[in-house]
């Protein structure tokens, strides 16, 4: 029996051959291509980044791309993990958590992703160990090899299927040297083998040292990081050097020689202004070219759909940094030392302000410490206010604080999730007269627990599974911000990661003193976006929602752009001000 023979006996491992290989439902070997991109030398260098710009060169050439992040964690999903370890939890349309990086595919592609671009270990294991105990492999002592890298396999066959794709992009987390990889890594080398001749291209992304003593840029680390991979029988066809400076020939000189590499894959990727000038960057060194090639794609391009989708995007990337007009947005949470906490309200906001041409500074505000007598000096010289998400009861009067002074001076204001709930709060005890208003997460004793969880909620079990999570239509109502924000929709959907909600029971009085909740769910009294009317604020809007996750650089978020047209405005009143006063 032949090596083919054997792989197409799907699923199976008997005492005849160790192969293990199962194939999804439609499926059909070499057709997808695929482009694994790992690291060395060190994590944090971009990976996601680079991997999303090569991805987006494809697709503008018609291709049809989808991404997949693999994490060496054991956790299911990245939903209980401290942003100060692991950055913003990123949540998908159909309520995946998952990290930062795939915030960053959904931008740089215009995709809406799903479960079945991300997973860990632990997803990968609670797999092989339920297939176990269901008989799945034939009474076999299951093992990390054929077994657990057969799962791996498996997982980015099915993404393939699934999406059709001509070009599966695959990052793996971490670095070549992490154990917990190595799965991964084993996974990906077997996939190069069963899959064929120009099947699977191999990226390593590499750091090129530059002490500042020695004045010069050293490669040696980079060599024994791609030494690493190859010692695992990965040979690298890319090379992407990640280093302050562009990398200088003789560097990229010395990789290619170590690796086998020839000098026109090895590239430089060195610290840019914007990540969104990295696809044009690539495409001019030939990278995409060199892909097409490596994976015998040349046939699939469409040329036209490349020159149109290269003008779009040229006319965002060549308006980034060029703006006369500058406004500043204070950002007041708890993570305000970790600016990876709220990558995603960063972007949306830089979206905003290419499409505005403003430059839009944000000033950082950590809550925990506000009080009413500091507020005044953290916020008077900002022209708008965001509250963000957040769990737990640290900062959050710090939040209410900033919520009063965005409302009392006609600061524009938009509050996320979190920043929704406090944002009732501070309506209800200082308009509304419910002098003891508090959510129950942070006083469960409280006696106007205006934020609740709702009785239906309280009879889920467990941390997370009373979570709403992922994407959810919202209803309009007419005649509101809200409405002229999304131009007379009325029904939109959001992004939402949340358990506690405005209690019913607290809406009449609510309204009765001014708030107007023009967001609501379609079919239950869940209150999802808030607003105050055009006489008591200019712009003061509130959504149980994350609407940040949404933006594109091509279709920046709504209620962001909102924000910063009311900042702009609220700026230029002020400069009018002191001209008329000189």
């Amino acid at each position: 029996m032949s090596n083919q023979e054997l792989l197409a006996k799907i699923g199976q491992t008997s005492d005849e051959t160790e192969f293990y290989t199962p194939m999804p439902t439609g499926y059909r070997k070499g057709h997808v291509k695929y482009v694994v991109v790992v690291g060395t030398v060190m994590s944090g260098l971009g990976k996601g980044i680079f991997s999303s710009s090569l991805a987006k060169l494809l697709q503008d050439k018609g291709l049809k791309v989808a991404p997949i992040k693999m994490e060496g964690y054991l956790n299911i999903d990245s939903g209980t993990l401290n942003p100060y370890r692991h950055g913003e939890v990123f949540v998908l349309d159909d309520g995946m958590e998952t990290d930062m990086d795939l915030g960053t595919y959904e931008r740089l592609l215009d995709q809406d992703l799903s479960a079945a671009n991300f997973t860990t270990n632990g997803q990968i294991m609670s797999s092989v160990l339920r297939k176990e105990r269901e008989g799945s492999y034939l009474g076999r002592d299951v093992q990390f090899i054929p077994h657990v890298t057969g799962e791996v396999k498996l997982k980015l066959r099915e993404l393939a299927a699934k999406s059709n794709a001509d070009v599966v992009f695959v990052e793996v987390g971490g670095t070549v040297g992490d154990y917990e990889n190595t799965a991964y890594l084993e996974a990906c080398r077997q996939l190069a083998y069963e899959e064929g001749e120009n099947s699977v291209v191999f990226v390593a992304l590499t750091y090129i040292l530059e002490p500042g003593a020695l004045g010069e840029q050293k490669s040696k680390a980079a060599q024994l990081g791609i030494k690493r991979l190859m010692e695992m029988g990965i040979m690298p066809d890319l090379i992407a050097c990640r280093a302050a400076h562009p990398v200088k020939d003789s560097v990229r000189e010395k990789i290619s020689m170590y690796t086998n590499v020839p000098m026109k894959r090895v590239v430089t990727m060195h610290d840019v202004e914007s990540i969104y000038t990295i696809p044009e960057n690539l495409r001019e060194v030939g990278l995409d070219r060199e892909v097409l090639t490596l994976l015998s794609l040349h046939d699939r391009v469409n040329q036209r759909a490349e020159d149109q989708a290269r003008m779009k995007w040229r006319w965002f990337v060549d308006r980034i940094g060029k703006a006369k007009k500058d406004v500043t947005v204070a950002v007041t949470g708890k993570y305000a030392t970790l600016r990876d906490a709220y990558a995603s309200i960063i972007k949306a906001c830089e979206h905003c302000g290419v499409h505005l041409g403003v430059n839009v500074n944000i000033k950082w505000v950590d809550t925990t410490a506000i009080d009413p007598s500091s507020v005044t000096r953290h916020l008077r010289d900002v022209q708008g206010i965001i509250v963000p998400g957040g769990f737990g009861v640290r900062g959050t009067e710090g939040k209410i604080e900033c919520i009063r002074y965005a409302r009392e001076n006609k600061v524009p204001y938009l509050g996320l999730c979190l920043g929704f709930q406090m944002a009732v709060i501070e309506f209800a005890r200082n308009v509304a007269g419910l002098r003891e208003a508090n959510s129950s997460e942070f006083d469960p004793r409280c006696k106007q627990c205006v934020i609740d969880i709702l009785p239906e909620q309280k009879l889920i079990e467990g941390l997370g599974g009373n979570m709403r999570l992922g994407g959810k239509d919202v209803e309009i109502k007419p005649d509101t911000l809200a409405s002229k924000l999304f131009d007379g929709a009325s029904q939109i959907r959001l992004r939402f990661r949340h358990r506690y909600e405005v209690d019913p029971k607290f809406i009449p009085i609510l309204q009765e003193h001014g708030m107007i909740f023009s967001g609501k769910h379609p079919n239950q009294p869940i209150m999802q976006i808030l607003e105050l009317p055009a006489d008591m604020h200019p712009y003061f809007i509130g959504t149980q929602a994350h609407p940040e996750l949404t933006s594109r650089p091509l279709r920046p978020q709504p209620m962001f752009l909102g924000l910063i047209k009311a900042a702009m405005a609220r700026a230029e009143a002020k400069t009018a001000q002191q001209a008329q006063a000189v």
